[in-house]
């Protein structure tokens, strides 16, 4: 049942304009002052408001920029002059009523400002669905129409038809994962596998075995032979994300794959013919590691045959709506009510400068979604950045604007002693009593990459 907000200092109007809207099946509520008004609209969400321009405390006409962004509005006034008229119509409003106000013209009045809200949210939905399919259409999973993301779509689809290595540089949370995929879905192998190797979450004594494969009776527990995931990607792309964290066995082994084309099972005599493209991603500067020693060199310029930046979020605030956007889209389930952003809401998030990039407004979007529960619309309040209060020494101090969810607590502590220790993942993982493998998956699920390195590295 809609629900309309009647604004009208005039006590017997406002009672007779409120039975008259009742009697015809609409769920009306009646203030008689902007603070009335306010203090409603802060607790609910009507589908329209009735305002009388003039109110005891305050020109209702100076308000409507802000609620029109909103509400569909329908001015009523006893001032029933060409300016007022022009300057609602020009605020936002979508229709204008003189008094005395005829019952009839208003009802048609309101039926037709229901109906055009209807057609505006059908409308909204239908350019989201339309903006999802031209985005997974032309951009491989990539969001936005910057002219710097564009820049990226087309060096991905100039370096995908070629079968050279390809280096990816972004700082974490970026979608570095994505351009590797859509370069693969690009390339002349995309019906062939693509293949994940997160060399973080690899141990080092597993990097061979995972990545070559094993032969049976190769070390203690192989009972059988396994392929790696070299072969698993046959024909297709491996993907090595965050290749700058490698050790330096590892580093060698992977260079004799790439300068050869070959390999051998761990534990095994014959070689082995690879057939698949190396993508490569980062967030470490490579060449300045090659430079110190930290990263061999030889194997750097094998990996950035073709070097591809992607840009982070603050470089590409234009994409911030149509992301948000997206997140929302592909986040709202379908429940209780269909969700839009609020214009303050949308430049709050715009304003902000993401260090964790696309993945933390990821994460900030689905918490907006919890938070707003059962309102149509996500506002300002809804959106939470995770912002803390300075940390005192002795103790990790958990700051929340809000009832926090087991997940938000367990982040928050997590950020803390990523910060207190300096970003050092196994004296966190020392702390907390888990695996430092465990520690990089919550970083990963979080958002909190930036804080996972030494203060003095990313100087």
């Amino acid at each position: 049942m809609p629900e309309i907000l009647v604004v009208e200092d005039d006590q017997t109007l406002n009672r007779l304009i409120c039975d008259q809207l009742a009697r015809h099946g609409h769920s009306v509520y009646g203030s008689r002052s902007l603070a009335e008004m306010q203090a409603y609209l802060n607790a609910h969400e009507p589908s329209l408001v009735l305002l009388d321009a003039r109110l005891p405390d305050g020109n209702a006409l100076e308000r409507i920029p802000e609620l029109a962004e909103e509400y569909p509005i329908v001015v009523l006034t006893a001032f029933a002059s060409v300016a007022d008229a022009v300057e609602a119509m020009k605020a936002g409003a979508v229709d204008y009523l003189a008094k005395p106000v005829r019952m009839d013209e208003l009802l048609i009045s309101v039926d037709r400002a229901l109906s055009q809200a209807a057609l505006a949210r059908d409308h909204h939905f239908c350019k989201r669905q339309l903006a999802a399919r031209r985005g997974a259409k032309n951009g491989g999973g990539l969001v936005g129409h910057s002219a710097v993301l564009r820049r990226v779509q087309e060096t991905i689809r100039a370096v995908a038809p070629e079968d050279i290595t390809v280096l990816i540089h972004g700082e974490s949370g970026t979608g570095k994962e994505l351009v590797a995929q859509s370069i693969h879905q690009h390339s002349p192998r995309s019906e062939r596998n693509f293949v994940v190797v997160d060399c973080c979450t690899l141990q080092k004594d597993l990097f061979e075995s995972e990545l070559f494969g094993h032969e049976k009776g190769a070390f203690t527990g192989a009972d059988r032979q396994k392929k790696g995931l070299i072969e698993a990607a046959e024909g297709g792309t491996l993907f090595l994300d965050e290749i700058g964290e490698i050790d330096e066995a590892a580093q060698a082994k992977l260079l004799r794959l790439l300068e050869t084309g070959q390999y051998r099972r761990l534990g095994g005599t014959r070689m082995l013919k690879a057939d698949v493209r190396i993508v490569a991603a980062t967030n470490r500067d490579l060449e300045a590691m090659a430079r110190t020693g930290e990263f061999r060199a030889d194997l750097y310029y094998r990996l950035s045959a073709f070097v591809l930046a992607v840009p982070p979020l603050r470089e590409r605030r234009e994409d911030i709506p149509v992301l948000a956007e997206h997140f929302l889209r592909n986040h709202d389930f379908s429940c209780r009510v269909s969700k839009q952003w609020t214009q303050q809401a949308i430049r709050k998030l715009v304003a902000y400068e993401w260090p964790g990039n696309v993945r933390e407004l990821r994460n900030v979007v689905e918490r907006a979604i919890i938070l707003s529960r059962d309102s149509r619309k996500i506002r300002p309040e809804h959106i939470v950045f995770g912002t803390r209060e300075p940390e005192h020494p002795g103790a990790v101090r958990l700051v929340f604007e809000h009832q926090p969810t087991l997940e938000e607590i367990e982040a928050r502590y997590l950020a803390d002693l990523l910060e207190r220790y300096s970003g050092h993942r196994s004296k966190v993982a020392e702390v907390m009593g888990v695996s430092e493998r465990s520690v990089y998956r919550m970083i990963r699920k979080y958002g909190l990459e930036t804080l996972s390195r030494p203060k003095a590295a990313s100087s």
